[in-house]
C-alpha cells in the first residue's frame, strides 16, 4: 500500500467546499479550536492569502502562523479572518 500527503486545497474549490470544510471543522475538532484555525487557514490558501492579509491587516506570515492549527490565534484574529472570508460566526 501506498500512502500519499493528503492536500485541502486540491479539495477546497468554491464556496459550497469551503462552508461544508468549515461546518465539519466546527463538528469534528477536539475542541480547542485548532482544526477551525486549520481550515480557516485552508480556505485563506485556497482564496489568496495575499488579499486576506490586506483585508484583515494582518501579515502573512502571521497568517500562517495563526492559522496553521498549531498556534493559539486571539478570538480577534479569528473574527478578521472569518468575516474577511466571509463567514459570520456567532448568532443569526
Amino acid at each position: 500500500m501506498q500512502l500519499t500527503d493528503y492536500d485541502p486545497l486540491e479539495y477546497l474549490k468554491d464556496e459550497e467546499d469551503f462552508k461544508l470544510a468549515l461546518e465539519a471543522a466546527f463538528e469534528e475538532g477536539p475542541g480547542d479550536g485548532s482544526l477551525v484555525a486549520a481550515t480557516l487557514g485552508d480556505i485563506a490558501k485556497a482564496k489568496d492569502i495575499t488579499q486576506l492579509a490586506r483585508e484583515t491587516g494582518l501579515s502573512r506570515e502571521s497568517l500562517y502562523r495563526s492559522l496553521s492549527g498549531k498556534a493559539r490565534p486571539e478570538f480577534g484574529t479569528i473574527l478578521k479572518v472569518s468575516r474577511a472570508l466571509g463567514f459570520h460566526i456567532g448568532p443569526i
